[in-house]
């Protein structure tokens, strides 16, 4: 990986390269209909839009040995700046933008005709969103269909990623999202596993019924926002109707009143199965918690998801990870531990959903 990052940084910073090539390719826009998006994408301005949320993804096929992709970053505080995970047949290399605009230049090193690149969003809303400006290359071609099976994973920082990836800065270094990384957190992690769309629908510091972090907002309250840390527009739930809903939230709650903590979570899953109609609900314990808070969770999501069934809806379910993975940056999970938290959550829903 660290081999692909140098060479695709090598030819971001190659203006020789980029002039010598340029000529030779087409500008593609991204309302070309050969892009995919899948995320919570603004689409108000069609030739740029616009996403916020970890996790989001772009994905088209290209014919050649090269690929220009041109990204606007917000750059929000003027400081931060994105990370984003290039795929390109499947090999992977993370990387930070630079500038406002990036022009980021890919070679395929395999010797086939067509080659299929996604870019991810590896960073989360609170530092800013990115806008696709367009590709450039000598031609696109539409990539395979996405995936039938849909995930959506509902969360915090664990769900974001946020404080594993020590492979390039320490923790404690650097800035505080340098450390991100959504493309291998444990939802996208399963959710490739199993072949399927994924979103994340996750902040850092949200909860439930209260927020840690100075953060004035909880998912309920922010849940239906393209942009789910500040955002006001309003995202349209029937362009993504998930078949499976992992909810992971709680940690920021911390150990309260057990009715208030319950009720709550019940109105959420209630508000959740009228958008979500035929959707799988699977209500999870944070897998960060301490053996304390685990047990409190383990108790009141065991009852409250008890209580929905007896309401009728027997699609609702629970899950209890099997150990607290802490290794990461402040207490998070590690890469090495969302590995094996997706691997969990991999075999509850394969033994518990007709996914083939």
């Amino acid at each position: 990986m660290k081999n692909c990052i140098t060479y695709i940084l090598f030819l971001l910073m190659s203006h020789s390269l980029y002039a010598n090539h340029v000529n030779d390719f087409i500008f593609f826009k991204p309302t070309n209909h050969c892009i995919q998006y899948t995320g919570r994408i603004d689409f108000a301005n069609a030739n740029t839009p616009k996403f916020w949320q970890p996790g989001v993804y772009i994905t088209t096929n290209f014919i050649g040995d090269s690929c220009g992709i041109i990204l606007q970053d917000e750059m929000r505080w003027g400081t931060n700046h994105n990370y984003i995970e290039i795929v390109i047949d499947e090999e992977a290399s993370r990387l930070r933008l630079k500038t406002t605009r990036d022009t980021i230049w890919v070679i395929a090193k395999s010797p086939k005709k067509v080659h299929t690149v996604t870019i991810y969003k590896n960073t989360e809303a609170n530092i800013g969103y990115i806008e696709l400006v367009g590709f450039l290359c000598k031609q696109l071609q539409k990539p395979n269909d996405k995936p039938k099976l849909k995930i959506e994973c509902i969360g915090n920082s664990i769900t974001c990623g946020t404080g594993s990836d020590i492979s390039e800065i320490p923790c404690g270094k650097g800035f505080w999202h340098d450390q991100h990384n959504a493309y291998l957190s444990y939802g996208a992690l399963a959710a490739r596993k199993l072949n399927a769309q994924f979103h994340l629908s996750s902040v850092s510091g949200i909860g439930l019924m209260r927020s840690c972090c100075n953060l004035k907002i909880t998912m309920p309250q922010m849940f239906d926002k393209i942009n789910l840390y500040d955002g006001d527009k309003t995202w349209d739930f029937k362009n993504y109707q998930p078949d499976i809903v992992t909810i992971c939230l709680g940690q920021n709650d911390g150990i309260v009143d057990s009715a208030s903590f319950s009720n709550t979570y019940i109105n959420f899953i209630q508000y959740l199965r009228k958008i979500y109609p035929r959707a799988y609900f699977i209500c999870m314990s944070s897998p960060m918690a301490h053996q304390e808070l685990m047990t409190f969770q383990k108790n009141n999501i065991k009852a409250l998801v008890g209580k929905i069934n007896s309401l009728g809806d027997n699609k609702v379910s629970c899950y209890f990870f099997s150990k607290q993975y802490h290794l990461g940056c402040d207490g998070h999970p590690s890469i090495q531990e969302h590995q094996m938290i997706a691997n969990e959550l991999i075999q509850f829903i394969q033994n518990h959903f007709n996914i083939n």
